[in-house]
């Protein structure tokens, strides 16, 4: 088996990533319309019917804002924390699995493991996903690293980090200040220099592939982004990508 995966688009204003393990397909958050997840989704290759789960991280519209008309029109199964279920405004959802933070759990041919994350929403948690041997990690909307997030992470073969803003950007910005505390709390989003400061904790020779997403529109840009995490590591920028926000990426396989 393996492990492959695209990003449909990662930033504030809409977050989905298409995951392949085998013959499962899981998309983990389904932040854009039903209608641009499908567009995106058939660039990719690849049909909606055909999705083996949707994976929920939390309740915030960046996240979940095409999660349950897909479920509904297409009749795949949602995945989510009983929290992040009771503060969706839409979940009429007609197949929900309820999953626990702490526990591993498989769909088809993927072991998903969840993690608890730092974040400002019900019972927020991210994902890793596996083939039983090679492990694609996803930690974003996290407004600080926790040991336990750390732990989690440690031995990846390829990264999703957030990346979400500069911190002379978002302070110099037209942010009111109770939105600015809020971002840069330790409930908010992770900045270049704590993304940079982690991915260089997390760096080693196993770590194919770090994919820098969740970018701001207004308060970060992609060279920023790139510069702060690349300056941390000892392989530089080379095995370094900042995700398109709105648009589909490239598939990318974890050898």
């Amino acid at each position: 088996m393996s492990v492959s995966f695209i990003s449909l688009g990662s930033g504030s204003n809409g977050n989905s990533t298409l995951v392949r393990v085998a013959d499962t397909l899981l998309l983990i958050d389904a932040g854009f319309s039903a209608r641009i997840i499908c567009q995106r989704l058939q660039d990719a290759g690849v049909a909606p019917e055909q999705l083996s789960a949707i994976l929920v991280s939390h309740e915030h519209s960046d996240h979940v804002k095409g999660v349950a008309v897909l479920a509904r029109k297409h009749h795949i199964p949602v995945w989510l924390t009983r929290g992040t279920f009771g503060r969706m405004k839409d979940n009429n959802i007609p197949n929900v699995e309820f999953i626990h933070p702490h526990g591993s759990f498989c769909i088809g041919d993927a072991k998903i493991t969840p993690f608890p994350i730092p974040h400002d929403a019900a019972e927020p948690c991210q994902y890793i996903v596996s083939d039983g041997k090679k492990r694609f990690a996803i930690a974003t909307d996290m407004g600080c690293v926790t040991p336990y997030v750390h732990q989690q992470l440690g031995g990846v073969d390829a990264l999703l980090l957030e990346a979400n803003y500069d911190h002379n950007m978002l302070q110099n910005g037209s942010y009111p200040y109770s939105l600015r505390t809020r971002i840069d709390g330790r409930y908010g989003h992770l900045s270049n220099d704590q993304s940079a400061e982690l991915a260089a904790k997390l760096e080693h020779p196993g770590l194919q592939r770090l994919f820098l997403g969740h970018l701001s529109e207004n308060n970060n840009t992609p060279e920023s982004a790139f510069d702060r995490v690349a300056n941390r590591l000892k392989k530089g920028g080379d095995d370094v990508t900042v995700l398109k926000r709105a648009a589909l990426g490239e598939w990318f396989s974890i050898a």
